[in-house]
């Protein structure tokens, strides 16, 4: 597995690939946070909390991820090399990981600059120090559990076509239904079970700083759940 992750690593940064993400994902949350006028400007919110920044980027990463996992096994279905790969002395589900970590490390590069944003929060505020620091660690927590769930949608879907076009919208589309599809639907039957099924309400109370087993679970659920599909897939290409 530690082969294949730095393979990936090492293909994401020999490529602008790596670069393009993490500057995309920096300039679009800066431009929306800093400068563009409007309801995600910390400055003209008045208050010393992020919230913005953590109702903004998980929108953000329903693009981004998609895009960065989108050719995890569709550019090798492309290239005719993942028969190679898998007959390899390597288990299958050590491959998935491997470009799955590999996806999510690189998505965690492209966040640590991001902790500069609670650095000036924490400066602007009156008093200096006037910042929720337990809001905004449990939004951090709730942001690294849905890249790990998207990351493994992204992985999943790159499993199902040798177009890297065709995966991004797939992964877009299925985490666009489990970040806030699932609510539209619990909204529309009065269901609260269909509502526990989406991403955005344990990601909203993980962001007010309560760490709940049940959303640390079902995150992970999420994501064990779509790379067993993603090795489902990837053993019929064995067959």
């Amino acid at each position: 597995m530690l082969a294949i992750l730095k393979k990936e690593i090492n293909s994401f940064f020999a490529s602008p690939i790596g670069y393009l993400v993490i500057a995309i994902f920096l300039v679009l949350n800066g431009l929306f946070l800093w400068l563009f006028k409007g309801e995600f400007n910390i400055l003209d919110s008045g208050f010393a909390d992020l919230s913005s920044f953590f109702l903004l980027a998980p929108w953000i990463l329903i693009f981004l991820i998609p895009a960065v996992t989108m050719r995890s096994f569709s550019d090798e279905k492309k290239q005719g090399t993942l028969e190679l790969l898998l007959t390899k002395p390597i288990a299958h589900i050590n491959i998935i990981l491997g470009k799955y970590f590999g996806a999510f490390i690189l998505i965690l590069i492209a966040l640590l600059p991001t902790l500069l944003y609670v650095y000036t929060v924490y400066q602007l505020g009156n008093p200096i120090g006037n910042l929720d620091m337990g809001s905004t660690l449990g939004s951090y927590f709730g942001l690294l559990f849905l890249i790990a769930a998207y990351t493994a949608i992204g992985v999943y879907a790159s499993s199902l076509s040798d177009n890297q076009i065709v995966s991004f919208i797939i992964a877009v589309f299925i985490c666009f239904l489990f970040y806030i599809g699932f609510e539209g639907i619990a909204d529309f039957v009065s269901s609260n079970f269909i509502e526990q099924l989406g991403m955005s309400v344990h990601y909203k109370s993980m962001s007010r700083g309560v760490l709940d087993t049940r959303d640390i679970l079902y995150f992970l659920s999420v994501a064990i759940f779509f790379l067993m599909l993603t090795k489902i897939n990837i053993n019929k290409e064995v067959v």
